[in-house]
């Protein structure tokens, strides 16, 4: 992303001079003559740099007080330029908001030297410091001047899925590697040209050109897949899957990471601001979203159709042999607010819509009926995304999650735990 400079000053001849001196690819430079009109360029595209001359009418000490008022929240560099050479004035001036003074006439290359490393200076401490990409500020700017720009671009919205869970299993030095990893493979393939940044820890933001985007998320996708077992222990990637320590001893099923990239253009549709732009690539990420592998989603023109908000799935079976125990889930859960069903037999539901989760019983030591129902559940495409929690008088995570469960709940277990995994289950469910 070009930085942008803002130039404020009334003469002509001093403010292309020093407009040739700073245009670059890297910087684009804008020229205004007041400080009304250039409130407009400040507002829409948060200049990295605002070189401010006391040709101006305005004091220039006032002037100052007023640009640093007006960029609080942005924060960019203010340079001030002026004629005269006292030291009062220097020291009124840097006191108002002022980042330097320039005395003038100054020397040319001393100014573009200068002005170079104000820019540079602002732009590191805009890196984050783990993978030395630009955060989330910095981030929203770039967005904010792209849509601005009157030319085709393309944003590729990237998030590491079960990052969370994969610190969680791996340390945080652990995830802290993966995405240095994962941040210089996107880096390695981009050019000069393109953008990426940071939206969160582990959400990144691609802003290139509209021809190469498709390209760019398929390698990506790729690329990711094709490394990732270097960041698992041969045990979890023969699993299948990390398997995460819970209270009380619980264990709960949790797929690798992998990579969800959404991907939007403007050759169809403008964009009014950074917000709608943002939501836009988030739905379309949560569209996108495969549990097992990386997967990309392009927003294409829409023939017809309509997107209509999926309901809140809250409806919960239950398997369990000990029947009054049976009976205090289904009442508790009730009076949590779900749709909650007793199931009499190990067997499949029959005419059932999709539930969000079943909690199941693994059986006896030697039947194994609970297990063997799971088991048969995820295998059948109506339940593949129902959560399930299997309770058991087994002590063998592995077995169990093995099955398809998603979270092995070892018996006896407390009542108020049981609860707090259903909401989070459920919640998981329904994202």
């Amino acid at each position: 992303m070009q930085s942008v400079t803002l130039i404020i000053d009334k003469r002509p001849e001093m403010s292309v001079k020093y407009k040739k001196l700073l245009d670059s690819e890297t910087n684009h430079v804008i020229i205004s003559k007041d400080f009304i009109t250039s409130i407009k360029v400040i507002k829409d595209l948060e200049p990295d740099l605002i070189i401010i001359s006391d040709s101006i009418e305005d004091d220039l000490t006032n002037f100052c007080e007023e640009v640093r008022a007006l960029t609080c929240n942005m924060r960019p560099v203010i340079v001030a330029t002026s004629k005269s050479a006292d030291f009062n004035d220097r020291i009124n001036v840097l006191n108002s908001g002022a980042d330097d003074f320039l005395s003038e006439p100054v020397n040319p290359k001393e100014f573009q030297v200068r002005m170079r490393a104000h820019l540079r200076r602002e732009y590191e401490s805009n890196l984050e410091p783990k993978q030395f990409l630009p955060n989330k500020n910095y981030t929203l700017r770039a967005i904010k001047r792209t849509i601005i720009e009157e030319k085709l671009w393309a944003m590729l919205y990237i998030r590491i899925e079960n990052f969370e869970e994969y610190k969680q299993a791996y340390t945080e030095l652990a995830s802290d590697k993966l995405l240095q990893t994962y941040g210089a493979i996107i880096k390695a393939s981009l050019s000069e040209t393109d953008y990426i940044g940071l939206l969160n820890e582990n959400t990144f933001l691609i802003i290139t050109d509209v021809l190469k985007a498709e390209s760019v998320a398929k390698f990506l996708t790729y690329a990711f897949d094709s490394t990732i077992s270097k960041f698992y222990s041969q045990q979890d990637f023969s699993r299948g899957y990390m398997i995460l320590q819970g209270d009380e001893f619980a264990g709960k099923r949790a797929d690798f990471a992998h990579f969800t990239i959404s991907v939007i253009t403007n050759e169809n549709k403008k964009y009014s601001d950074s917000v709608e732009v943002l939501n836009t690539l988030e739905q379309l990420n949560n569209m996108a979203n495969i549990p097992v592998k990386s997967n990309y989603l392009i927003d294409r023109i829409k023939i017809s159709g309509a997107i209509t908000e999926k309901e809140y799935n809250n409806k919960v079976l239950i398997y369990e042999t000990d029947e009054a125990l049976s009976l205090l889930l289904n009442t508790i859960l009730n009076l949590q607010g779900y749709k909650t069903e007793i199931m009499e037999e190990f067997c499949l539901p029959k005419e059932y819509s999709e539930p969000a989760l079943i909690i199941i019983d693994a059986g006896d030591l030697e039947k194994k009926n609970g297990l063997n129902l799971c088991y048969k559940l995820k295998q059948t495409q109506k339940y593949q995304n129902t959560k399930m929690i299997v309770t058991s008088i087994i002590h063998d995570k592995e077995l169990i999650l093995n099955t398809g469960a998603d979270l092995y709940l070892p018996k006896p277990y407390e009542i108020p735990n049981l609860i707090k995994w259903v909401d989070t289950l459920v919640r998981e469910f329904n994202r």
